[in-house]
């Protein structure tokens, strides 16, 4: 009797790894260690070695996400994005384990007109973006076949603080909100994203995937403006209550790249289509994570 690939989640208490650990959890002979930022310091190298032994499927979805404040801690950023992914991709090496890395649209520049592509040229614009792009690079020096980077961006779902819940709550304090029309993007449903990565370990486990770049976003595009006016729109609440705004009404620390729009071409290789699009992963994201039940309504 074949022994299951057994699987290890790093960042297991965030949106994203608590999706993780509910879908390997779901599927019949998927053992799942999952370790929370708490329980795991991806700087420490040693205490890494020793949370990889023994797993066939690492997926990484530990990181410092504070662009903000990454641009005047930017060593520490990198310590946990760059040296921490670093520190993961030596333990699947000496252990033979994949390791799916979770990534983001920020190593790109964002100013492009159509989507990037998996091998587009990198040029991150904030230290955040700096910090990721360490970690990608890590993951190909030390695990050129057997690493996968998936980029994502726009995340938002049931644990932890998005744009879909924020414009939510908002609603329910504002008559009206002023969002964001020029930049563009992906939303992308972190449940959604966590079947996705899932599949894809299957599929390099099975020799189907090969190693290298993905990317883990919704299809279509749309602006922070045109995602709250869909949100308003599926929650029953008057859309025109949304004024488009421009990015240099909320000055930030850090630059936020204009254009998030990814291509998807990767995934046919190994079998795969892109993740739906964002309206209908959305309108399915909503009464099913608890975001709408959990709002009082304006």
């Amino acid at each position: 009797m074949t022994t299951p690939a057994s699987w290890l989640v790093t960042g297991a208490g965030g949106m994203l790894g608590r999706d993780l650990v509910s879908v390997l959890t779901g599927r019949a002979d998927r053992p799942v260690t999952a370790a929370t930022r708490a329980e795991l310091d991806l700087t420490d190298r040693s205490a890494v070695r020793s949370a990889v032994a023994g797993h066939s499927v690492v997926v990484n979805a530990a990181a410092w996400t504070d662009v903000d404040r990454a641009e005047t801690r930017e060593a520490e950023a990198t310590a946990v994005n760059g040296d921490g992914v670093a520190n993961l991709a030596r333990a699947c090496a000496e252990n033979g384990a994949r390791l799916i890395h979770v990534s983001t649209d920020y190593v790109f520049p964002g100013d492009a007109t159509v989507p990037y592509l998996e091998d587009a040229p990198t040029a991150p614009i904030n230290a955040y973006g700096r910090s990721k792009l360490a970690g990608e690079l890590a993951v190909a020096r030390f695990l050129p076949d057997a690493g996968y980077v998936v980029r994502t961006a726009w995340l938002y779902g049931a644990h932890g603080p998005n744009f879909v819940a924020t414009m939510l709550r908002l609603a329910a304090e504002r008559d009206h909100l002023d969002v964001v029309d020029d930049q563009l993007g992906q939303p992308t449903w972190s449940y959604r994203l966590a079947e996705r990565l899932v599949t894809l370990g299957e599929a390099a486990l099975a020799g189907r995937a090969a190693a290298g770049s993905y990317h883990g976003t919704a299809s279509g595009q749309t602006s922070w403006y045109g995602l709250a006016r869909a949100i308003f729109e599926l929650a029953d609440l008057d859309p025109d209550r949304v004024r488009p705004t421009t990015s240099d009404r909320y000055p930030r620390p850090a630059r936020r790249p204009a254009y998030s729009v990814l291509g998807h071409g990767r995934w046919a290789a190994a079998g795969l289509a892109p993740l739906p699009h964002w309206r209908v992963t959305l309108a399915e994201a909503l009464p099913l994570s608890g975001l709408l039940t959990s709002r009082k309504v304006a």
